[in-house]
């Protein structure tokens, strides 16, 4: 694994199910020491995603590679350099978190017993306890435990902080950051735009198997601009709009135009003056409005990779 490979790459990677196109033609490329969130409604394709690049599934079509090395062949040498925490995590219910814990270190070769207490004390979580007593979120905790606790190169973590309390989230949160600052890469599936906002470098956009962008967080913070109404007498000149540099995610509501604008309002009224325009209204977007952007039907920004239909948006209480 030579130091200038990608954490992570995959070249058209896809996976069908029978005739259910779970994930298409995905490429990605993930630098490492790098916090890259998956970000998607659910069956967007992420959890199928995580899954290849663990080894857990063979792909369809396309390549996956981790630090250089292809997972379909040398499983167990990529497997040995990953911490992996499924979205369905339940251990083994008859034993203690302790006992299972062991367990999955004598299979890695052994960790440090220390960093497990420390992990499970930040987590307040009671190893002595049987998995199956325990609350979905404990259950959780002894998932996170097992991904982080041998320091792996590469943690793909899928849907981790569900069943937390808000306190736990945050220590969650306070792992990931740690983890990147000792040259760890993390790839964070959620739905969730606040946990993947917070700590993320960069950002993967899903939606029903295929990539829709791939960004860093600081260009998508760049985007939280401002939301333009355009109100014209007779018609609303979408082409024009669609010219001005900044512009994304355009829709029309009868003679109204609403944007997305990144930069000054001022060259977009320029364009459309001569159209008929007879009111604007701006207000401020947030970053939940950028991400929505990407789930609407018209996609004005070149960036926007997508060519398949687009259906209904998701709900933006499931994006954050």
């Amino acid at each position: 694994m030579g130091t200038e490979d990608p954490a992570v790459r995959t070249r058209g990677l896809s996976k069908r199910f029978g005739k259910n196109v779970a994930l298409s033609r995905l490429d990605l490329t993930v630098a490492p020491g790098t916090i890259c969130g998956f970000l998607g409604p659910n069956g967007a394709g992420k959890t199928t995603a995580i899954k290849l690049l663990a080894g857990l599934y063979r792909p369809s079509a396309g390549t996956v590679e981790v630090f250089g090395r292809d997972v379909t062949r040398a499983r167990d040498t990529v497997q040995a350099s990953i911490g992996y925490l499924p979205g369905d995590f339940t251990g083994y219910a008859d034993q203690t978190g302790r006992r299972f814990l062991r367990l999955v270190a004598d299979l890695r070769g052994g960790v440090d017993e220390t960093f497990v207490a420390e992990l499970a004390q930040r987590l307040e979580l009671d190893l002595d306890r049987r998995i199956g007593t325990l609350s979905r979120g404990n259950r959780q905790k002894v998932g996170i435990v097992q991904a982080f606790m041998n320091r792996a190169p590469l943690l793909l973590l899928d849907e981790p902080t569900s069943g937390l309390d808000p306190l736990m989230q945050r220590e969650f949160r306070r792992l990931l950051v740690e983890a990147r600052d000792r040259g760890q890469t993390v790839l964070l599936s959620s739905h969730v735009l606040s946990e993947v906002a917070e700590v993320a470098d960069d950002v993967a956009i899903l939606r029903e198997g295929r990539l829709l962008d791939l960004r860093s967080m600081a260009e998508l913070r760049s985007g939280v601009t401002r939301r333009v109404d355009l109100s014209f007498g007779d018609h609303v000149p979408a082409a024009r709009i669609r010219q001005v540099p900044g512009v994304r995610n355009l829709s029309v509501h009868g003679l109204t135009a609403q944007v997305d604008l990144a930069g000054p309002v001022g060259e977009l009224l320029g364009a459309v003056l001569p159209d008929g325009l007879v009111d604007v209204r701006t207000h401020e977007t947030g970053l939940a409005d950028v991400f929505l952007g990407y789930y609407t039907k018209e996609r004005t920004d070149a960036h926007d990779l997508p060519q398949s239909p687009v259906g209904p948006a998701p709900d933006p209480a499931r994006l954050g």
